[in-house]
């Protein structure tokens, strides 16, 4: 039966999940001064903020966004921990958390930086709604890499599933080559494209990872998650210094300055909202959303994840960040039924209340719990930002 705490964990998913991608985004197109010694002439961010003879530029920092990202999980830690200190507080005993080693989340941590700064890159070259629809590739990623490196054989479902994100895929690509758009919102939508569904295939390791080493050990969600927040702080932090003596498009001529960044997130109200926006988002997201899988389902949590997608699209299209195109939606359409497909939320289910396939014995269930093969509430892909 669902209750309005129900109702309020499904809603604050949903916003916060939105409001993660878009405050990115808005960070990205945003004017600021940033350092005095910004190179005027060989600006590769952009070049419509109004006093740019005066070092405005716009905020491009993707690797900083990414460390702010960390930074939000990063509070996940804290909420674990100040969640089992006000339980003892009440009197209660939190329940126990196997011993383990957090060095085991290092390698989970590189794959979603790695992962994360690459699709931040491609964002500042794309739309946000379509930095939104392609990180469903990574469901075509993830089950090729179950099969081949797990070992997991795929159901016919799932096939038809990954072939329908795939049609997607294509159509949302189109919509992007055809739209031709490009300007402050969208400089180079073609590659901010390739480069995001790229990322997806880091993701797809990340998770197989994950599922390969990290489940054995019952680590709690949101600790799992506060741990790669500490191991991603740490390398993204190491990673932003680096970069800085890199050359590249940046301020300063650099790969990424994050003197510059933080300049303008401190000098500029607007960046400074949207850097703080992104790193709270991240964690009430998280928070949220491993409430939504405990209270309700997994199947809730990637519904309301797809429904933050549409959110996003629409917010975008009401501010004018891109224009309508058709063949997005007929993309949109082709993401969300693949996504369906593949998790086993459409097929099978209707072939079962129609008669053609028999609903489940409870004798072949109790023996695929033995087995330690039965999920009740299917393995879903979970996003974290």
């Amino acid at each position: 039966m669902q209750t309005p705490y129900h109702f309020f964990l499904a809603m604050l998913m949903l916003v916060s999940g939105s409001i993660n991608t878009i405050t990115t985004k808005y960070a990205d197109i945003t004017c600021g001064y940033g350092v005095p010694y910004f190179p005027r002439d060989q600006s590769a961010s952009d070049n419509s903020c109004p006093d740019r003879s005066e070092g405005q530029h716009v905020f491009d920092h993707p690797f900083v966004q990414a460390l702010a990202m960390f930074i939000g999980e990063f509070t996940c830690l804290c909420a674990f921990v100040l969640g089992r200190w006000w339980q003892r507080c009440r009197g209660r005993e939190p329940p126990k958390v196997k011993d383990f080693n957090p060095i085991i989340f290092l390698l989970p941590a590189l794959c979603d930086c790695t992962a994360t700064s690459t699709m931040y890159v491609g964002l500042t070259l794309t739309f946000a709604s379509q930095f939104q629809m392609l990180r469903g590739s990574v469901i075509i990623f993830t089950g090729l890499l179950s099969r081949f490196w797990l070992k997991k054989p795929l159901k016919g479902y799932q096939w038809a599933g990954m072939v329908l994100v795939l049609a997607g895929l294509v159509c949302v690509g189109l919509a992007a080559f055809f739209s031709g758009a490009s300007g402050a919102q969208a400089r180079n939508p073609i590659l901010g494209d390739a480069l995001i569904i790229a990322a997806q295939l880091v993701v797809a390791v990340q998770m197989v990872v994950e599922e390969k080493f990290l489940t054995k050990y019952e680590v709690p969600a949101l600790l799992a998650v506060g741990w790669e927040g500490v191991f991603g702080l740490l390398v993204m932090s190491t990673l932003s210094m680096i970069f800085f003596y890199i050359p590249g498009p940046r301020a300063g001529g650099t790969f990424e300055n994050i003197n510059d960044a933080i300049v303008q997130i401190f000098g500029t109200w607007q960046i400074g909202l949207a850097i703080g926006g992104t790193i709270c988002s991240i964690a009430v997201f998280n928070f949220s959303g491993i409430s939504v899988t405990k209270e309700m389902s997994a199947t809730t949590r990637m519904v309301l994840d797809s429904v933050r997608t549409l959110t996003i699209w629409a917010y975008g299209l009401g501010v004018g960040w891109e224009t309508f195109a058709p063949l997005q939606i007929v993309g949109f359409a082709l993401l969300l039924l693949g996504t369906f497909v593949y998790n086993n939320l459409l097929i099978v289910p209707l072939m079962r209340k129609y008669g053609i396939l028999r609903p489940e014995e409870p004798e072949a269930k109790e023996r695929l719990i033995a087995d330690n093969t039965y999920d009740e509430k299917q393995p879903l892909l979970v996003n974290r930002d």
